[in-house]
């Protein structure tokens, strides 16, 4: 089982291919090799055939009777020390000469070669040894004569059995040598993923801040190494903010449980008239309505994060929006003396889910409620252009630090504002994504003199009809897709 999973390894599938790979380089090698040296040295054995020939042409002797001869050295041991040579009368019919060699080993078919020379080398085999035979036409002595020289292949096929060993033995010592080369390479090459498993293994949830070597950022490794860096980032901030929103959550579940504790306790010690209890249960119940959003809007969050959302598409005309949202508030507005204030600059209709419109612009105008000094005014433009309606909510407060802009739609985040924090930083989370959904945008702008300006964007409609050219599924489809953008930030 071990060794099965050693091959399922990265080193060892990366050995086996450079193996693999180097066994079909040093095999076509090999092959090469032994075609290009056979070719050589049949190409060599032709030749001395041929050389054979122009001695035999050259080197002969006349006797004193008027007949030719020619040197044969019949003491010697090896036959391919010494040449294979017949004499043949011009018409092949009669053997004029033949040395030692020749009678040792006689060829067939060579008195039909004779009779008909064509110059050319011919391999006859005989006795299981091949001979390559010329027969050719010469002068000798002032005569017309045949001569025929052969050589034997034995010496060109033991060169070739010794290279073939060679190369046989040679081969797998060669591979076996290029699997302990590919091995150490690829164990050199994925040393630093080794390296980069050690680190990520020893960090855990309590060393998120912990981060993988990088030797060198611009090849492959750096490059994942790099992503592995930004995703534990992102992970680091995940737990702090998940952190953070536990410490939130509870000193804010705490605070209203602990009032309606107390107050119950206290409301316990004596016996009091049903005017006081009547008022106690009051100040009880204003707990439990702040209870209540609480967990309204976790419960709300939660369900943008876990499922798509299920829009009721109609046409939203945005002044009446702005008008219900105005006389909903106003009652927040006058415990601080406050006014809310309907611009209208232009016919502003879209479409989209009335009631997730509503609560966004309901959380816009809250915050500005709460942010904006006593006896100001909170002011809700509606306008339009070519292609988009619009409703901003602008407030007079100590407005949001340029510098913690970018973070003021996050879940949780509470540290916008430049003066003290109120609520849990939940309102603009859940405005966005209800902005969102409905294939709007929600953005924020510093106003000129303090205060803040939130603007929704949406795709503009014809007041008489609505009509989009979006069909209600297309729309669906584009509002759940809408959904992730407003997970990732909050």
């Amino acid at each position: 089982m071990t060794s099965f999973r050693f091959l399922l390894g990265i080193r060892a599938r990366l050995t086996l291919w450079y193996v693999a790979a180097m066994m079909v380089v040093l095999t076509v090698y090999a092959l090469g090799v032994y075609a290009f040296v056979s070719r050589s040295i049949s190409r060599t054995l032709d030749s001395r055939v041929r050389g054979d020939f122009m001695w035999a042409s050259e080197m002969w002797e006349q006797q004193p009777d008027g007949s030719v001869t020619w040197f044969d050295a019949e003491d010697i041991a090896q036959d391919e020390d010494n040449p294979w040579l017949q004499v043949w009368s011009p018409s092949g019919q009669h053997l004029l000469f033949q040395t030692a060699v020749a009678k040792r080993n006689p060829l067939p078919e060579t008195a039909a070669l004779a009779a008909e020379p064509s110059g050319g080398i011919v391999a006859i085999r005989s006795a299981g040894v091949t001979f390559r035979v010329l027969s050719r036409q010469a002068v000798v002595g002032g005569k017309s004569v045949v001569v025929q020289v052969a050589r034997s292949e034995s010496p060109m096929r033991r060169e070739l059995q010794e290279l073939s060993l060679f190369l046989l033995l040679g081969l797998p010592i060669g591979v076996a040598a290029a699997g302990l080369g590919g091995y150490a390479v690829a164990r050199g090459a994925l040393a630093p993923i080794n390296r980069m498993a050690d680190r990520a293994r020893s960090i855990t949830a309590a060393r998120l801040n912990d981060r993988l070597p990088i030797h060198n950022p611009h090849d492959e490794l750096g490059k994942l190494a790099l992503v592995f860096n930004k995703t534990l980032e992102r992970l680091e901030e995940s737990f702090q903010q998940m952190q953070r929103f536990t410490a939130d959550v509870s000193h804010e579940l705490r605070t209203p449980l602990t009032a309606i504790r107390t107050v119950g306790e206290v409301a316990l010690r004596d016996t009091r008239s049903p005017d006081a209890y009547r008022e106690i249960v009051g100040s009880m119940l204003e707990e439990v309505d702040r209870l209540t959003c609480l967990v309204d809007r976790l419960l709300t969050l939660s369900r943008a994060g876990s499922q798509p959302a299920h829009l009721q598409i109609e046409s939203v005309n945005l002044r009446h929006l702005a008008d219900d949202v105005a006389a909903h508030l106003s009652v927040l507005a006058e415990e601080k003396r406050q006014s809310i204030v309907v611009g209208d600059l232009g016919a502003a209709c879209c479409e989209g889910d009335r009631m997730m419109l509503r609560q966004a612009v309901i959380n816009l105008v809250d915050n500005a409620i709460k942010y904006s000094p006593v006896e100001s005014q909170i002011h809700v433009r509606v306008g339009a252009s070519a292609t988009h309606a619009s409703l901003e909510v602008c407030d007079n407060g100590p407005g949001i630090d340029p510098e913690r802009s970018a973070r003021i739609f996050d879940r949780f985040y509470r540290g916008g504002y430049a003066s003290d924090c109120v609520g849990i930083g939940l309102g603009l989370s859940i405005a966005k994504w209800a902005v969102e959904v409905n294939r709007g945008e929600l953005t924020w702008e510093a106003r000129a003199g303090g205060g803040s300006t939130f603007r929704i964007s949406l795709p503009r409609t014809d007041s008489g009809n609505g009509a989009t050219g979006l069909d209600r599924d297309e729309y669906e489809g584009d509002s759940r897709r809408a959904v992730r953008p407003m997970l990732v930030s909050g």
